[in-house]
């Protein structure tokens, strides 16, 4: 059976790269993966950064989550059971208040999907082909949550 899993608060750290503290703490990121295994990693990564992490088992459990809490961020795989990453993007989009929700995808597919379709009709803001670092997930998180933290400031 497939459960939404929610992680407890996550504590700022400091970024060992540059010495500079990180206020992560703040930012709420869902993680849609049904590979356990995977989303844990994902999971764990974002956590030691210092962001707050929530996970669903599926593009269903995804949507559902998100009408009930606020995310920064969303990280989805794109083939899951119930409803796709794809299908899961395409009802953010079609919601006037999830339309602006940036989106990191996550595929084992990239030579089947238009990536030019997902970036310009579905708004994501990176893909990553598995298998991939999550460091770089890490990083294109805390990219992106900038980008737009400096859009909204500005």
């Amino acid at each position: 059976m497939c459960r939404l899993r929610r992680a407890a608060q996550a504590s700022s750290n400091e970024n060992p790269g540059n010495g500079i503290a990180m206020s992560n703490s703040e930012k709420h990121i869902l993680v849609a993966e049904d590979n356990a295994a995977l989303a844990s990693v994902v999971r764990f990564n974002l956590e030691r950064a210092g962001f707050q992490v929530t996970v669903a088992c599926n593009g269903r459990v995804a949507w559902e989550a998100v009408q009930e809490d606020a995310f920064d961020l969303v990280v989805t795989d794109q083939q899951m059971p119930e409803m796709t990453g794809c299908e899961f993007c395409e009802k953010l989009r079609a919601t006037d208040e999830f339309r602006n929700l940036p989106v990191i995808m996550l595929t084992a597919k990239g030579m089947e999907l238009e990536l030019p379709r997902l970036r310009d009709e579905l708004g994501i803001a990176a893909t990553f082909l598995k298998p991939f670092s999550p460091k770089e997930i890490v990083k294109a998180v805390e990219d992106h949550l900038e980008a737009v933290s400096e859009l909204v400031s500005s």
